[in-house]
């Protein structure tokens, strides 16, 4: 069996202000294309798929565009996807039934039985190979909300809810398989150990409490596919449990990935293969500096100028970094007039200021930050800290992060 592992589409994504959906259509096509050369028999798509509850409408024509055009080329494909933190779940799932039709399978939350039970059937895929046979089940776990995991039956704590789900669902799947099937798990989650991008990763519970252990999916699963960290990247250097990564650099701390999918070979319940499938990049994220005003303008002077037959979607994105003595209230202004005729779109211009006679890059370096580069949790500390002169303790921070949680999913009703 043949599957093919993506996750972090965060379709209709913007980069400060700037649509990302040429992008991502560029992206859908290469994905389209590699469908039709490789013919997988799966396709997995592990969560963040919107990149927020109330996506605009032409990001979910883009989903529901592919997923037909995938269907129409190759009938016999089967997709699972599953909402991550970025998205709704019952907005993954509303359209579920039509969906059936196309041989694509979408699950955005667990469901408890009347008895307290998990609502493992729904959960567990079967995974036809090319003959039609089932060669393996898929797991399917969307991100699991606190809210979904805790309650009366399960008590308060958010890690052994985890923990139970895990367990209820793999003993589910051992149960049903037949000797020789495969179990291949679909998740979205912060496992312990993983690398997570600067600026672009939404944080999914404050404190280590959103790390969860690879002990959680056990030596009976032969591949586990991930979502939510942005770098490609094995945990604890397990070849079967992996973030292929986002498809796009989501932010300039991204820059440096390796944006693939991965075309994981399973023969049986051994897994063979998994390798890298390099996506091209259709926009480049550039970054200048950081630097002083001085050696900016000349590195922005340096840049290729515009080349009137090109596309002006391919045009990079840019990001501009500079090191101030002191406050220059021009500096968009001088920036903007030295990009003039470049063959970049500036989006950002980032300021750091020396502070007490300090360069660029000390420690003691003072540095201007923007609401845009601070998560909720950092700017509700920033603030805890300045009204009340010390840190919040760990019990306040987890009480904003449940407020957190909530407020993130008012709109989650379509």
């Amino acid at each position: 069996m043949r599957l093919f592992h993506t996750s972090d589409w965060h379709l209709g994504q913007n980069l400060h202000g700037q649509e990302r959906d040429f992008e991502h259509a560029c992206f859908l096509t290469w994905l389209l294309a590699r469908l039709a050369s490789d013919h997988p028999d799966v396709l997995l798509i592990a969560g963040d798929i919107f990149d927020t509850v109330n996506p605009p409408v032409k990001a979910q024509e883009r989903l529901y565009d592919f997923i037909v055009s995938a269907h129409e080329q190759h009938p016999e494909l089967t997709i699972v996807m599953i909402a991550g933190n970025h998205d709704s779940g019952s907005r993954i799932e509303l359209p579920a039934p039509l969906m059936r039709r196309l041989r694509t399978h979408a699950l955005g939350r667990v469901l408890w039985l009347d008895d307290g039970q998990l609502d493992a059937e729904r959960l567990l895929i079967p995974l036809p190979d090319a003959t039609g046979n089932i060669a393996a089940w898929c797991l399917a776990l969307p991100f699991l909300r606190p809210a979904e995991v805790t309650g009366a039956h399960l008590g308060d704590d958010y890690l052994r809810g985890i923990g139970h789900v895990h367990e209820r669902l793999i003993e589910a799947a051992n149960a049903k398989r037949k000797p020789g099937q495969a179990l291949v798990a679909i998740s979205h989650a912060h496992m312990a150990g993983g690398s997570v991008s600067e600026d672009s990763e939404r944080s999914l519970i404050i404190g280590n409490a959103e790390a969860l252990p690879a002990s959680l999916f056990g030596p009976s699963l032969s591949y586990v596919a991930l979502g939510h960290l942005h770098k490609p990247q094995r945990v604890n250097s397990e070849d079967r449990i992996r973030y292929c990564g986002s498809p796009i650099p989501l932010s300039f701390s991204e820059i440096s990935y390796p944006h693939q999918i991965l075309d994981v070979q399973l023969e049986g319940e051994t897994l063979v293969s998994v390798t890298p499938r390099l996506i091209p990049r259709a926009v480049n994220l550039q970054r200048v500096g950081p630097a002083p005003l001085a050696e900016i303008l000349a590195q922005l002077a340096d840049l290729p100028n515009i080349d009137l037959l090109a596309d002006i979607q391919r045009q990079p994105w840019l990001e501009v970094r500079v090191t101030l003595d002191e406050p220059q209230p021009d500096l968009r202004q001088q920036i903007e007039t030295a990009l003039q005729g470049k063959s970049v779109r500036l989006v950002r211009i980032s300021a750091e200021y020396a502070g007490n006679g300090s360069r660029a890059g000390d420690e003691d370096a003072s540095r201007l930050i923007e609401l845009d580069q601070l998560t909720p949790q950092e700017l509700f500390s920033r603030a805890w800290q300045e009204n009340y002169g010390s840190e919040a303790d760990e019990q306040t921070l987890k009480d904003f992060a449940v407020l957190l949680q909530e407020v993130q999913q008012e709109g989650e009703q379509p």
